[in-house]
């Protein structure tokens, strides 16, 4: 499962800098794949989306902090727990019920950011 950022973020930023996989950006920031893996040329995520991995994609948010579904491995294969949660002053990461990973999902995610 994912980690999603909710309304309750104060846009701290201390989340960010604590990914492993680069999957936190802040709000109307554009993401990419290669942000802090090795990801070069095109690429093709879990989730099916087909990207160079230096393309800019659209921010999810403008307003707060936002998690990239597609980058979030919840720090399996780095840490024992996910770490924006672990350091978010208000918990306002939590598990994204709308994207359902296995562990064994996000151990080949991390590998496939990760080659």
């Amino acid at each position: 499962m994912a980690i999603k950022i909710t309304d309750d973020c104060i846009n701290c930023g201390a989340c960010e800098p604590e990914c492993p996989n680069g999957a936190i950006y802040a709000g109307g920031e554009e993401w990419r794949f290669s942000y802090k893996t090795s990801l070069s040329g095109d690429f093709t995520s879990k989730s099916g989306m087909t990207s160079d991995a230096d393309a800019g994609h659209q921010a999810v948010s403008n307003d707060l902090y936002y998690i990239v579904t597609d980058k979030c491995t919840e720090c399996v294969g780095f840490h024992e727990e996910p770490q924006c949660a672990s350091v978010c002053p208000v918990d306002c990461c939590l598990h994204d019920e709308d994207n359902v990973e296995s562990k064994e999902d996000l151990e080949a995610k991390m590998h496939s950011l990760h080659p």
